[in-house]
């Protein structure tokens, strides 16, 4: 058009000067300059052919032109905004204007016949784009250049072109360095790569030169941001940076020009785009150049080798003719596995990961084993994976990439070692990735942290011991450069802790290794945390040299583990340690301040401890002031714990000889504590600083000393400790008492002192109690004056004076004194000083006034310098003691522990009302109301962990006042939950204050009150008890508390002669309906959570946190399991038992009506799933109980629920327990023979419940003399439903009707003999069907099927097969299952001895699920075969008609196009893996206008949705569909290759074939993929041929209606043809 345009122009005048003058006059409008442009070329074509005329005429014209019309305008649009991203119409035209007025420069530069005019017109845009203006004018100075740059003389104008390529290449490369220019900025530089570049490059090899130089001084990019344009640089100069194979090479072309393939720049840069690049276009960038490269190197056929850097390994590319086929193989699988990566679609990747193997053989030579190819070009591969938004590539690129040393061994690279500890690493950061494999059951651990362990283990040590060192050292100090998740860390720790053992770490590998402890310490999974402590201790003992670190080193180190959570004594980790220390301590790197104090005997660990202990006792000079403030407790730690590991290792030596030499040992290094103990009685001189840490030692002797695992009395450390302790008890104890009672503690740094001095007077008394209790011990003489000094103390008054800081820290002590002593006496009543009777103690304690806060000391003149001492001291010392309110918080604690002791002991003088009592001799005990007044008056003082006192109080006081102060009562309540729901999200006090808070909230007395008055306090219960429920679906563990504690108390009376408080319990039966029914669908992650605890609960022993950390039991099943085993101690015998049952059971029924109501469509393994199969598990367990009477309350609602559409799992369930009460009470059986009387369309195919439970018509009729009469209608039944039209139902009635006409056999009844030949065709029939097809799978696989093949109903009843059997073989999720393990562990409920219906007999155990599922017809279930499904194998069994024809997919085909008239094709498109209803609608409206044989959808349900019809047009009436469902296609695609169609999938595979170039067979079956994920990989194997679109763009996928249309229509044009051909 533009061509016809110009000739027409010219026809009319053969002037060129009037013509070019006319179009420059005017409105400079995008036409007007494009015909300008038009004109211009046409004119400069005709010049070049030497037909032009008017010689002198045209340069001279173009000249004027140029100069008076196109650089004006050029400068014109200069100032004019160009437009952002994404122009409008105004933008549009500017960029139209600028981009013709500039081709129409370039013709007037050639026109004018001389180089004058190209030279200052690009010098004139040169200095405008250095000027640094507008983007606008950026852009039209490059799109002059760009259009003058072409005639500019390579010689001549040299120096002119050198400087515009070089700002060319500025504004190229600095596009993406400042982003604050995004959009006309970005332009103008992609206009300079793209454009302006290959336009310069043409000039010859000085620009091109130039531009070479200045990528190269850009260097490799060091971010995926400076890729971009770096690439965009390279892709438009490939074809001259890169050699030309051909001779005409261009102008200027020689051997001096660059060949980027030499340089090792190039390649980063490549590799970079290829792995780093974010956006799809820079990838396609990079994988160009790469495929460029090679295909020139393939025609030059010339050696070529990347030039060098640093490094010894290959270069990063060469080439060899010798090698070319080798060569050229490696990039077309290296470029093809590129590029099937941008498809981010795991099914369409898995098939070419083989290719990726045949990378690595190609890579490795076999002669000498080294790499042939840089192995980064392996890794950018996996970088690629790594970094991909679809965490299955992810998951199967680190899987790849870590099963690399198992079938091969690659030479050592360093680049392998930065991957592992760079990209890998930071991919492994993910948790999700560690999720087990589907089929994997809970607990199993997870492959990948498997996988990643094995790898780690080969790699290590397939590493030159060189390297090992420095790689290990970088991977553990990688493990603390980001933050971890639990999981992720736990494998990592568990994998260096398998490395084999070697001297690869010193103590900058020992600190790292802390750091990473420090670093699990974050996560709040306890376990988790425990657990990787206890690996990367192993790692250190296998890792670390010990000749480089010191013993000094090494016990710094293991106080950064928590001995509560990982490093126990007696666990089998101590035990590692200990004998890790008893190989390796003469090997230990001696520290150069130490001295080695000992004797001569001992070893060096001996001597280290020995002197541990002397320097951690001897006390500092600078520090014996009285006012010194108490020492940290790390050293004690640190002293106590390495005490006992050099006996524990000496006792390792001795183990075979001498166990006196143990005893020795510990007695040599505790020698200097004893001493100085001893003295505390003594010597009243004893600087505080000694005493501190003596106590600190010895608290933590006692504490470490412990066992975990096993019992103490054999341990003889402990034993030694034992009698340590009693020989300095009298001592310790004078010392405690004279430093408690003698206002020796003044300062508030003397708080510590005594929280110290009670928990050691704590430890006293244990050990005196364990040792046997003897009335005039020590410890018995030291109470009774600590307890009566705390009361003078307490009572003495000021007389008037202000309040000093010493009397007041005094009270505190005095009060926190009282408290233990309190404590004490409560636990142990050998203890108790005084009768039942009130004593001293007793009343002033109940007279204290509650709350009482302590008053501030005044900062102003005090009475004694003493005085201004002690005022000095606390207001130095507040600030880190967090103020006076934590002191008076502590003091109101203590109030209440000592208020709570009194509160238990004289419960019984506790009055209904206080009227009751006159003078009250116990205020606090017979003043109730006031009491509990005062408490909730303390809870909104008192912090959060100070409260449990107060909750112990309630709990004694609650009961008593429900009566007669229900709102005070209830206002308790709500105090005390909102303290309790607030902390949960803390951790260490959450649990113990809802312990006591369900405690007395949900008393069994307080129960049975609330219910007896159904008040406020009953209402208020019960929504505390769903607020409970309602928090643990977040919160783990919280109802399990609840329905423990509920259960037990219940428990307990309900096994006594009354049982007033388990029929109570009927009141609150709601709350063991919950139990039974409770479990939550956890998130991923939290699942994730839970399957790698069970992991690592199953090691057991083998992993030292198991033993060391208490199994809380908080598991959500736990809550069922509590339920269940409450429920299995009941007796139907008992008539509250009974009622309780009876009653639970109707609301079971009730509320599986109601999530049937509520959804009646639901999907496996959901919520209303889960619920409702917990709901008849429970109805199982309480089956015994059920008597005829109650029985028949609720029979109909049994078999109603049989009617309901149901999940196969719910079904069994149903279906046991109807036999179970037909078997128990056959008089229900005419009940259930109405149920096979309702009308058909109620049924659709719930009515296989019915005739599965016909099938165990054997265990129904057991116990019934006569069953002739029963077999007689059971058989009348099941034959009628054998003629049913639902292949489903037709097999279950035949199932039925084998087992009834079995049993008629064995029972010879004569009165069926006219049935026989029937009755044995029909079964003959179905058993001998000929062929493999569907119909004949289904009736081997439902007889194969374990609830027809192997279940006893009767025999299997038992825990087991409910809770675990049943759910695993009916396809329930692991969630659901419950090991029985899980109940004999639960100890809070107990069972009987007798208990016997735990476990199922053994091979109903080791079945495995089948591949038959009962299901119900629906969008939601799939049938086994419906008719609509396979047409070709459905046969309706009639007994006197055997011989039935078959159906013919052809002639109903062929039956539709005669009624319809008109041509149909043999095209079945297959769309059942398709999910949106607009795709479904779009392709059926397509196949029919095409002529389709049938459209194959998932389910035929789709019809009826309105999206759907909106865009069918009614076509589903015209057009046949089948229903196949999803699990069925490989069944029906084999079937239709035996009918000789050709199955072609529509998919982007490594070998698939471009449809334009394919022939489709008459036969054609067109199977279409998913719109996500595409044709699956297990259907992709059973294709005859892949078909592609070929596409050009960036995009790479169609809509799946938009390709099954075009295929559809390709088939369509392409028959017509091919008959068209036959027919000649």
């Amino acid at each position: 058009m533009e061509w016809v345009l110009a000739e027409t122009l010219l026809s009319q005048s053969r002037d060129p000067r009037g013509l070019l003058g006319a179009l420059c006059r005017g409105e400079a409008s995008a036409e007007r300059v494009e015909t300008l442009r038009f004109l211009l070329q046409r004119l400069e074509d005709e010049e070049a052919r030497g037909g032009g005329g008017g010689a002198g005429a045209l340069p001279e014209a173009a000249r004027e032109v140029a100069v008076g019309y196109l650089v004006p305008l050029l400068r014109g649009l200069r100032g004019r905004p160009a437009g952002g991203s994404d122009p409008g119409p105004p933008a549009r035209h500017h960029r139209r204007v600028l981009r013709a007025a500039s081709a129409a420069l370039r013709s007037c530069a050639r026109l004018a016949g001389g180089p004058q005019l190209a030279a200052a017109l690009a010098e004139e845009a040169l200095r405008d784009l250095l000027a640094g203006g507008s983007a606008s004018g950026a852009e039209a100075a490059v799109e002059v250049l760009a259009a003058v740059g072409p005639c500019l003389r390579p010689r001549e104008d040299g120096p002119l072109l050198e400087r515009v390529a070089k700002a060319a290449l500025a504004l190229a490369l600095g596009a993406d360095r400042d982003r604050d220019e995004a959009g006309p900025a970005e332009d103008a530089a992609a206009l300079a790569a793209g454009r302006l570049l290959p336009a310069l490059g043409q000039c010859g090899g000085a620009v091109l030169r130039v531009v070479w130089s200045g990528l190269v001084a850009a260097g490799a990019p060091s971010e995926p941001d400076c890729v971009r344009p770096q690439l965009l640089v390279l892709s438009a100069l490939a074809e001259r940076l890169l050699p030309e194979p051909r001779a005409d090479r261009g102008p200027g072309a020689g051997e001096e020009d660059p060949d980027a393939r030499r340089c090792w720049r190039f390649w980063r840069t490549v590799q970079a785009g290829l792995a780093q690049a974010q956006d799809a276009l820079t990838r396609k960038r990079a994988r160009y150049l790469l495929q460029r490269a090679v295909e020139v190197s393939a025609e030059l056929g010339a050696h070529c080798t990347c030039g060098p850097q640093a490094g010894n390994g290959p270069s990063l590319f060469w080439w060899s003719e010798k090698k070319k086929d080798e060569l050229l193989k490696f990039w077309e699988n290296y470029i093809l596995i590129m590029e099937t990566l941008e498809g981010n679609q795991i099914h369409v990747i898995k098939p070419v990961l083989p290719k990726l193997n045949s990378l690595f053989e190609y890579a490795v030579s076999e002669e000498n084993g080294c790499w042939l190819f840089h192995p980064s070009w392996h890794m950018c591969i996996y970088k690629r994976m790594f970094e991909s938004e679809n965490k299955i590539l992810t998951k199967e690129g680190v899987i790849h990439f870590l099963e690399l040393y198992e079938t091969k061994i690659l030479p050592f690279s360093p680049e392998f070692s930065e991957f592992i500890i760079g990209p890998l690493m930071d991919a492994l950061s993910e948790s999700s990735l560690y999720i087990r494999s589907p089929g994997q059951l809970i607990g199993s651990g997870s492959p990948l942290g498997l996988k990643l362990q094995k790898f780690l283990v080969i790699y290590v040590s397939l590493l030159p011991e060189e390297m090992k060192s420095s790689f290990l050292l970088k991977f553990i100090q990688k493990m603390t450069s980001r933050h971890w998740c639990a999981i992720p860390i736990l494998f990592l720790s568990k994998a260096l802790a398998n490395v084999p053992r070697c001297k690869a770490l010193g103590i900058e590998g020992l600190l790292a290794l802390r750091d990473v402890l420090q670093c699990t310490m974050i996560t709040h999974q306890i376990l988790l945390r425990g657990a990787a402590q206890c690996y990367l201790l192993q790692t250190a003992m296998n890792l670390v040299d010990v000749e480089k670190v010191s013993l000094s080193d090494v016990s710094t180190f293991l106080m950064s583990l928590r001995q509560e959570e990982s490093l126990g004594r007696g666990t089998s980790l101590w035990t590692e340690l200990c004998d890790w220390l008893r190989v390796n301590e003469s090997c230990f790197r001696r520290a150069s301040a130490s001295i080695s104090i000992g004797l001569p005997e001992t070893s060096s660990l001996n001597a280290y401890v020995k002197n541990l202990v002397q320097e951690y006792i001897k006390s500092p000079a600078w520090e014996t002031g009285e006012d010194c403030l108490m020492p940290d407790w790390f050293e004690a730690k640190l002293v106590a714990m390495m005490v006992l590991l050099a006996v524990d290792v000496e006792g390792m030596k001795t183990q075979y000889s001498e166990k006196r030499r143990t005893q020795n040992v510990l007695r040599i290094f505790l020698d200097p504590l004893l001493e100085s103990l001893m003295k505390f009685g003594t010597n009243a001189y004893m600087p505080l600083l000694e005493t501190d840490r003596c106590l600190q030692v010895l608290l933590k002797l006692l504490h470490t000393c412990m066992l975990k695992g096993s019992s103490a009395q054999d341990d003889e450390v402990f034993t030694f400790l034992q009698s340590f302790v009693m020989s300095a008890t009298e001592s310790i104890s004078e010392f405690i008492l004279r430093r408690l009672t003698m206002n020796e503690l003044s300062s508030v740094s003397d708080l510590d002192r005594c929280h110290l001095y009670l928990m050691v007077l704590t430890e006293l008394i244990n050990t005196h109690l364990k040792v046997g209790w003897k009335r005039g011990n020590p410890i018995w003489r030291v109470i009774s004056p600590l307890k009566n000094a705390s009361i003078r103390h307490l009572q003495e008054i000021d007389s008037g004076q202000e309040p000093t800081l010493a009397r007041q820290i005094q009270r505190v002590i005095s009060m926190a004194a009282l408290a233990m002593v309190c404590e004490a006496v409560d636990q142990k009543p050998e203890l108790q000083l005084d009768s039942l009777d009130a004593g001293p103690m007793e009343r002033f304690l109940s007279s204290l006034p509650l709350n009482h806060t302590l008053q501030k000391p005044h900062t102003e003149e005090q009475s004694s310098d003493g005085d201004c001492m002690f005022c000095f001291s606390f207001f130095e010392e507040s600030s880190a003691s967090q103020g006076w309110g934590k002191i008076v918080a502590q003091y109101i604690h203590d109030q209440w522990v000592c208020l709570s002791f009194l509160l238990r002991k004289y419960h019984t003088l506790i009055p209904a009302s206080e009227g009751d009592v006159l003078e009250p001799i116990l205020p606090a005990i017979q003043m109730p109301v006031r009491t509990l007044q005062s408490a909730l008056g303390a809870l909104t003082v008192l912090p959060s962990d100070q409260v449990l006192p107060v909750f112990h109080c309630m709990k004694v006081l609650v009961p008593k006042l429900l009566t007669s102060s229900e709102s005070l009562c209830v206002e308790s309540f709500d105090m005390a939950w909102k303290i309790v729901s607030a902390l949960s999200n803390t951790q260490l006090i959450f649990w113990s204050n809802l312990k006591a808070f369900v405690q007395f909230v949900f008393d069994t007395k307080v129960l049975t009150i609330a219910a007896k008055i159904k008040g406020r306090a009953y209402f208020k219960i019960k929504e505390i008890m769903y607020k409970i429920i309602e928090m643990s679906a977040v919160k783990t563990g919280v109802f399990n508390t609840l329905i423990s504690y509920c259960c037990k108390s219940w428990i307990v009376s309900a096994s006594n002669v009354s049982q007033v408080s388990l029929s109570s319990a009927k009141n609150y039966s709601e709350l063991v309906l919950e139990a039974c029914i409770f479990g939550t669908v956890f998130r991923r992650d939290q699942r994730l959570i839970q399957d790698v605890q069970t992991y690592i609960e199953n090691l057991g022993h083998d992993c030292a946190a198991n033993t060391v950390i208490e199994n809380t039991k908080r598991e959500d099943h736990y809550v069922r399991i509590c339920a269940v085993k409450f429920l299995c101690l009941l007796h139907g015998s008992n008539v509250s038992h009974k009622l309780f049952m009876e009653d639970l059971a109707i609301k079971l029924l009730d509320k599986d009506e109601l999530v049937s109501r509520s959804r009646t469509r639901y999907y496996v393994n959901s919520q209303q799933h889960r619920l409702k199969n917990r709901i008849w598990q429970t109805l199982l367990v309480l089956f015994p109980s059920f008597d005829q009477n109650f029985l028949n309350r609720i029979i109909d609602k049994i078999f109603q629920a049989g009617f309901i559409n149901n999940q196969a799992s719910i079904k069994y369930l149903i279906e046991w327990i109807i036999i179970l009460i037909l078997h128990k009470f056959p008089q229900f059986l005419l009940k259930f023979w109405d149920c096979f009387s309702y009308g058909e369309e109620n049924f659709k195919t719930s009515i296989c419940t019915f005739l599965s439970v016909l099938s165990h018509l054997d265990i129904i009729t057991q116990n019934i003399p006569e069953k002739k009469p029963i077999l007689k209608q059971a058989l009348i039944i099941v034959l009628q439903w054998c003629f049913n039209h639902n292949f489903s139902i037709r097999l279950y009635a035949l199932v039925a009707l084998k087992k009834i006409w079995s049993m008629c056999k064995t029972l010879h009844i004569e009165e069926f003999d006219a049935l026989t030949s029937v009755i044995e065709s029909s079964l003959n029939q179905v058993e001998n069907m000929p062929g493999t097809g569907n119909a004949k799978k289904n009736w081997q696989r439902i007889q194969e099927h374990f609830f027809f093949a192997a279940f006893h109903p009767v025999q299997d009843y038992c825990l087991e097969t409910i809770f675990y059997i049943l759910p695993r073989l009916s396809g329930l999720v692991e969630d659901e299952w419950i090991a029985i393990g899980k109940f004999t562990r639960f100890t809070d409920i107990p069972l009987d001895a007798g208990f016997q219906w735990y476990l199922s007999p053994a091979h109903l155990c080791e079945l495995k699920p089948g591949d038959w599922a009962q299901q119900d017809a629906g969008s939601h279930s799939g049938e086994a075969a419906s008719q609509s499904e396979w047409m070709d194998v459905q046969k309706k069994i009639i007994p006197w008609k055997n011989n039935t024809p078959d159906l013919d997919l052809e002639l109903v085909f062929q039956d539709r196009v005669t009624k319809l008239g008109k041509s149909i094709s043999r095209l079945i498109v297959v769309a059942s893996l398709i999910d949106k209803p607009t795709n479904l609608g779009g392709l059926c409206r397509t196949c029919e206008a095409f002529g389709a044989s049938a459209l194959v959808v998932g389910s035929l349900q789709c019809v009826r949705d309105k999206q759907f019809q909106g865009l069918s047009v009614s076509a589903e009436q015209w057009l046949p569909l089948l229903e196949v469902k999803p699990p069925q296609l490989i069944d029906f695609l084999q079937q239709k290759k035996a009918e000789g169609y050709t199955v072609i999938g529509v998919e982007q595979t490594a070998k698939s074939i471009d449809l334009t170039q394919y022939s489709f067979p008459e036969r054609s079956l067109l199977l279409l993929g998913n719109e996500r994920e595409g044709i699956p990989a297990n259907l992709i194997q059973q294709l005859d041929v892949c078909v592609e679109i070929p596409q050009q763009g960036i995009i790479r996928s169609l809509n799946v209606h938009v390709s099954g249309a075009l295929l559809i229509w390709e088939y369509t044009r392409q028959q017509p043809l091919r008959h068209g051909d036959t027919e000649s």
